[in-house]
């Protein structure tokens, strides 16, 4: 059975036509119905209540279920395929000062897919040596460098960031004949698939071949990509994908747009808002996830020479400038962050290329689900595998070791 797609807006039903032939997406509303706040004049009345209810109160807890709610893990699951599943396009990593740890390489490594690392001449070798699985290191030409639009009056007095190496990936990939890129941040320590409220492992890149094929479906979208996993939240109810918004730090882009990275800082906020301005549409999947860590956590990077003196309002005022009729400044967790408005984009609508005819059931890219066993440290099929709700039959995988 097919259905011809149409243009759709991101209420509960109209997601569900255009993830069509997509990896199945179920995520049900865990937050509490009811709430109560309950206070106890001694440390005797709370341990008699913590007993009442058969649970553990300590002085640092700050709520609890009832009945006790049962912990979604992660740690013994993952999705795989049974052989290699590298995406159509090609994937560049920008890495600066971080031969050492290597973050997203490593993460890719694991899942056999292939990818080149852009770095400046003086670190090449370094990193020759360090790289891990299918990975090639490119030399940023200079050139990108000296002509990169920072947005500012500094010039060379400060790290240009890493826009320059970005669009030298741009026009490496061009140069290939590829259609689309993936540009990934050097600190991303893995991939995940939100899979019935449990931010799942994945150990293939099957991901990323599932997000260009959703990509490849619209004629006006020009940049997708996997939302953080800590922006996800387990418990809420949400869409497998939200439209017009920013796209950070893993970023499927359109080769043949009009558009280059720019701005020392936030360039991919200033990229998704030009965009958008434009009228193109963009991407962000909560199905998929990336693992970033903290930019000013991870030595390396730009984290000296950008945040260690000048913390975040240098970032968020060029924004601010970028954009004034889109971001202010707002202070939060006590430091001046920018806040941006898309709201104006709401109505933006992903635009089917012609024909676009999609089967009407799932399509897991080959992904099947795996449990370890806690005593053999074994993976074999998880009885709550995907591949098994649509009634097909599913050959049982031989039990292997976990990866890397």
């Amino acid at each position: 059975m097919t259905a011809q797609l149409e243009l759709f807006d991101d209420n509960p039903e109209d997601w569900r036509r255009a993830w069509r032939a997509m990896p199945r997406f179920e995520q049900d509303d865990l937050t509490p119905k009811r709430s109560v706040l309950v206070h106890f004049a001694t440390d005797d009345d709370a341990e008699a209540f913590a007993k009442a209810i058969g649970q553990t109160l300590t002085p640092d807890t700050r709520s609890i279920w009832f009945p006790e709610a049962e912990i979604g893990r992660m740690t013994d699951k993952r999705f795989v395929t049974a052989t290699p599943r590298p995406p159509q396009f090609p994937i560049y990593i920008v890495s600066k000062g971080r031969a050492d740890t290597r973050f997203t390489n490593k993460a890719l490594a694991k899942m056999l897919v292939p990818h080149y690392v852009v770095v400046e001449q003086a670190e090449a070798a370094t990193y020759r040596a360090a790289l891990e699985g299918r990975a090639e290191v490119l030399v940023l030409d200079p050139e990108f460098q000296a002509r990169y639009d920072t947005f500012d009056d500094l010039g060379n007095a400060k790290s240009k960031g890493p826009g320059p190496a970005r669009n030298f990936a741009w026009e490496h990939s061009r140069a290939l004949g590829a259609d689309w890129h993936w540009v990934m941040d050097d600190n991303i320590t893995g991939f995940y698939r939100l899979w019935h409220n449990i931010k799942t492992p994945v150990a293939t890149g099957a991901i990323f071949e599932a997000m260009e094929d959703f990509a490849l479906r619209y004629e006006n979208l020009a940049m997708a990509g996997p939302n953080y996993f800590m922006f996800a939240a387990r418990k809420t109810k949400m869409p497998p994908f939200v439209r017009n918004t920013r796209i950070y730090s893993c970023n499927l882009i359109r080769n043949d747009l009009p558009f280059r990275w720019r701005g020392r800082y936030n360039e991919d906020t200033d990229l998704s808002l030009r965009l958008l301005k434009a009228g193109w549409a963009t991407v962000l999947f909560n199905a998929f996830l990336a693992y970033k860590l903290t930019t000013q956590t991870v030595a390396g990077g730009n984290t000296r020479e950008f945040y260690a003196r000048d913390g975040t309002r240098a970032k968020s005022e060029m924004l601010v400038r970028m954009h004034p009729d889109l971001a202010r400044l707002a202070e939060r967790f006590g430091r001046v962050h920018h806040f941006v408005d898309y709201s104006a984009f709401r109505f933006l609508s992903l635009l089917p290329k012609p024909g676009l005819d999609l089967v009407d059931r799932p399509d897991e890219f080959g992904m099947k689900l795996e449990s370890r066993d806690p005593i053999y440290s074994t993976w074999t099929t998880s009885p709550d595998d995907p591949e098994q709700g649509d009634g097909s039959p599913l050959e049982p995988s031989k039990p292997t070791t976990s990866p890397g």
